[in-house]
């Protein structure tokens, strides 16, 4: 594997946290059916302090700020990205990236 397919598969194992799976659950709700069955809330990402190593499930405090939006960030440069582009302009590619993604682009 390439340095970039290792990071683009770490990303993929982080953001199956948060994504939906086969039977539209979402690991990081766990069993609480409020926030994977009811509409008001099962759109909503909360962001939590840890997360259980075996099933995904948000774990400790919910109110605040983690590392969780850094999941955003790797869904949405690999979704812009490709390893070619990223090797012949490395900086330039990700100056745009972030660019795009505070102005909403």
């Amino acid at each position: 594997m390439t340095l970039y397919e290792v990071a683009a598969e770490i990303g993929r194992r982080l953001s199956s946290i948060f994504v939906r799976d086969a039977e539209g659950k979402r690991p990081v709700y766990g069993a609480t059916k409020k926030f994977q069955e009811d509409p008001h809330w099962r759109d909503y990402i909360l962001s939590y302090e840890y997360f259980h190593g075996d099933n995904g499930a948000g774990l400790g405090a919910s109110h605040q700020t983690s590392w969780t939006g850094l999941i955003a960030r790797i869904l949405d440069t690999f979704a812009r990205l490709d390893s070619a582009s990223l090797l012949r302009d490395s900086k330039a590619m990700v100056g745009k990236t972030t660019r795009a993604q505070v102005a909403g682009e």
